[in-house]
């Protein structure tokens, strides 16, 4: 499926949402779930969560994901997991959330281990344990997880949990920025810059920027704001505009919008 249309299934619109037949790949997924494919379970119930293609459904979604979770299906169960975390066709239960991320985690899925690691090194839901969350960072980024990439690199940076190695906190960060995810771009071009790498702080940077959310917009814009004419004028220009448009979600504000 071409990534053009990727990005229509899932990204969140304020557009009205047709009900028109589905286009002819997302219906080959539908009649696959029916089928009792299990990735295209998950794929089914995440376009009912959100779809320009039809109304929303989160209670339907959550039937397809427990179908496949019931399977032994790791995605599934972190798919449940999200569900629960964000009350998402049922009340909120970060208790099961937690459980169905562990669950994900022991069937392989880096996603669940990841939000169970996010879960256990905040103490949401579950008591705080920055040793075990460590652990399971480092699981995922040694198995190819971008996020958890990151998050290695930033307990490697402070010395959290794990003998301080900031060296190998960049090459995890630069691991982490090569992976795609915009977090790690942007502290990989972070420490690019502070090392007087400017241009290619700069490019990771601009990669950072399309995908990036409030907390790392405004650390990127103090970022260039120190910069003599910012930089790169194109860049901040594009940033700005970003920043006009993009609400401030989760409590973020320029004081708390830190390295994650």
């Amino acid at each position: 499926m071409a990534a053009k249309r990727w990005g229509q299934f899932f990204k969140k619109r304020q557009a009205p949402r047709h009900t028109a037949p589905l286009p002819e790949d997302i219906e080959t997924i539908r009649q696959k779930a029916l089928r009792g494919y299990h990735l295209e379970q998950v794929l089914w119930g995440k376009a009912l969560l959100d779809s320009i293609y039809m109304p929303p459904d989160p209670q339907q979604a959550k039937v397809w994901f427990t179908m496949a979770a019931n399977a032994g299906y790791g995605p599934a169960h972190n798919m449940l997991g999200r569900c629960a975390h964000f009350g998402w066709g049922g009340p909120r239960n970060l208790l099961q959330a937690a459980s169905h991320y562990e669950t994900a985690a022991q069937h392989g899925d880096e996603w669940g281990r990841y939000n169970l690691a996010i879960l256990t090194m905040r103490g949401i839901g579950v008591p705080q344990d920055l040793k075990k969350a460590l652990g399971l960072f480092q699981t995922a980024a040694n198995n190819g997880h971008a996020k958890s990439m990151n998050i290695l690199a930033r307990f490697l940076e402070e010395g959290w949990e794990i003998e301080q190695n900031r060296t190998e906190a960049l090459a995890w960060y630069k691991r982490s920025a090569e992976g795609g995810d915009y977090r790690g771009q942007h502290n990989y071009a972070t420490a690019l810059a502070d090392s007087g790498h400017l241009q290619e702080a700069l490019m990771w940077w601009e990669k950072a920027l399309p995908n990036a959310t409030s907390d790392i917009l405004l650390a990127m814009n103090r970022s260039l704001e120190k910069l003599e004419n910012h930089g790169n004028p194109a860049l901040y220009a594009a940033l700005q505009q970003r920043l006009s448009t993009l609400p401030l979600t989760d409590g973020n504000t320029p004081e708390n919008a830190i390295k994650a």
